[in-house]
């Protein structure tokens, strides 16, 4: 009898084991992350050689960074974006995996005149999105604002640290 009553107890024990194990596993969360100035970019319209509109930005310009850009953030202010600058030009390729907000990228050449756009480049979307020029630099803002700032291939930028 006693060997019977110990026999249910292991087998309680080992399915209690078992059990809180699988209650064990932990979500794995992504935090926000914040954004952090770190200069100032113009946009000028050439036509006129007038300031268009001044944003802060963030620069990506690491291995890291540049992999990384504006993924796991669920919003950015019309007044920010983030700037890509690369060592060399050529054609360039982004994607959105990660990305919750939807972005239109600017493609720019290494005189800072922007040859092309990506508009609405929608959250999540894996899709590649070329630059079809060479590009050093690309800078990633809100989705829509490329047409509300009626920005032109040959419209140029400038940017500080």
């Amino acid at each position: 009898m006693l060997f019977k009553y110990s026999k249910l107890l292991l087998i309680l024990l080992i399915s209690v084991s078992i059990l809180s194990c699988k209650e064990d596993k932990k979500a794995i969360e992504q935090t926000e992350v914040p954004f952090t100035k770190e200069g100032e970019l113009t946009l000028y319209k050439t036509i006129t050689d007038s300031t268009k509109v001044v944003i802060d930005i963030e620069i990506a310009d690491t291995e890291y960074e540049t992999q990384t850009g504006l993924m796991y953030r669920s919003s950015m202010k019309n007044n920010r974006g983030m700037l890509f600058i690369f060592d060399d030009v050529s054609e360039r390729s982004f994607y959105m995996k990660n990305t919750k907000i939807p972005l239109d990228l600017i493609f720019i050449n290494d005189n800072k005149t922007i040859v092309s756009f990506q508009k609405n480049a929608k959250p999540f979307d894996e899709s590649s999105l070329p630059s079809n020029a060479p590009a050093k630099y690309v800078l990633e803002v809100n989705a829509g604002l490329v047409d509300t700032w009626k920005l032109s291939v040959g419209d140029s930028i400038n940017y500080t640290k």
